[in-house]
């Protein structure tokens, strides 16, 4: 029975690599579908429940979809994931979730105590929604150069990174601040976890020219020969905190992460179009940029079975499409799944060629 579930994964990876097997063509001339965050695990009902129920100004039905886990996705083909980290600097300030006091589990939240130790954490908001399946970013990122090691020559991976901090929330939580140390710290660990043979950094983009967005619209981008078996980072962030994290790295010199800067900027490389039916996205594709953009949100298009934002998508030539249902809804009834005519969730660009 191994043998045979063996072969067809093996048969379902060379199917996916066929798509892109010319090694001569670069990264921006692909298309890949992969998932909003990633690490997800859904809320317990009776948690759902009793929040929904002390807040009814607003439906938290946006919430209502999980994820199996980070390497099942890697292994079904997905090839962007989204991660969210939390500052931890000295450990256990989400080890104990407030909503687990309104609401009684009989699920074990961090058995392992992994939430008490200092650095990054994983999850999507604090107290509340919390469940995780890799409750600390260095363990998501083990995890991924692991899958990457058992997988050598896998098309790269492009990883949107959103660091959160932010307000208190009304249990009095408020998340520890993004600071250009706090963001030293997370590129020490990106580089630590994975190294820079497993990375495609702003450096390797950026080459010879003179800014990275020179370089992006010069078509520099690597090979897929060269960028196999490696990860692309971007950061989910406008403002501040983007800002931040290219203070004092003109060009993004030294840094592991991409930055969503607006054409013209140094950094304009990789830029997020949320809504895949804005005209500029495909023109931007031409251009050079790498463009992220999402095929559903908030459950709405899942429960409508509507695929007119995923139709939107694909046309445009965004280079990362991202969904929360390559699989089916396990939480309402709906048959919306998103992937590729052919099954499988990487694909030639349909504007910027890779035949």
């Amino acid at each position: 029975m191994k043998q045979i579930l063996f072969t067809l994964f093996l048969a379902g990876t060379i199917h996916c690599s066929a798509q892109v097997q010319n090694d001569n063509i670069k990264i921006n001339q692909i298309q890949v579908i992969g998932s909003h965050n990633s690490y997800r695990q859904a809320i317990e009902t009776d948690l759902y429940n009793m929040i929904q129920a002390k807040d009814t100004s607003r439906s938290l039905k946006g919430l209502q979809y999980t994820h199996i886990g980070i390497t099942e996705q890697l292994n079904k083909g997905l090839r962007n994931l989204e991660i969210d980290v939390f500052a931890d600097s000295k450990g256990g300030k989400y080890a104990h979730p407030k909503g687990l006091d309104i609401a009684k589990s009989q699920q074990a939240y961090d058995p392992d105590g992994l939430m008490k130790k200092s650095g990054f954490k994983v999850f999507h908001m604090p107290d509340i929604d919390f469940r995780t399946s890799c409750y600390t970013f260095e363990i998501c990122l083990q995890e991924l150069k692991k899958w990457s090691d058992a997988n050598p020559g896998h098309v790269p991976v492009f990883i949107t990174l959103e660091p959160k901090d932010g307000d208190a929330n009304f249990f009095g939580t408020k998340p520890e601040d993004f600071t250009p140390e706090v963001f030293d710290a997370l590129d020490k660990v990106i580089f630590k976890e994975l190294g820079n043979s497993k990375l495609i950094t702003p450096d390797m983009v950026r080459g010879k020219y003179k800014t990275l967005e020179e370089a992006v619209l010069n078509n520099n981008w690597p090979t897929m020969k060269k960028a196999k078996g490696r990860f692309f980072f971007l950061l989910d962030n406008n403002g501040a905190k983007r800002d931040l994290y290219a203070l004092n790295h003109p060009s993004l010199k030294g840094r592991a992460v991409f930055i969503n800067a607006e054409p013209g900027k140094p950094e304009a490389a990789a830029l997020f179009r949320n809504n895949s039916e804005d005209p500029e996205i495909a023109a931007l594709v031409q251009k050079g940029y790498i463009i992220r953009t999402r095929a559903d949100s908030d459950t709405k298009e899942a429960r409508a079975n509507d695929y007119s934002h995923f139709e939107a998508a694909k046309k445009s030539g965004a280079q990362i499409i991202t969904t929360d249902y390559y699989l089916p809804s396990t939480i309402f009834n709906s048959p919306y799944q998103i992937k590729f005519d052919d099954n499988t969730y990487v694909r030639p660009n349909p504007v910027t060629g890779g035949k």
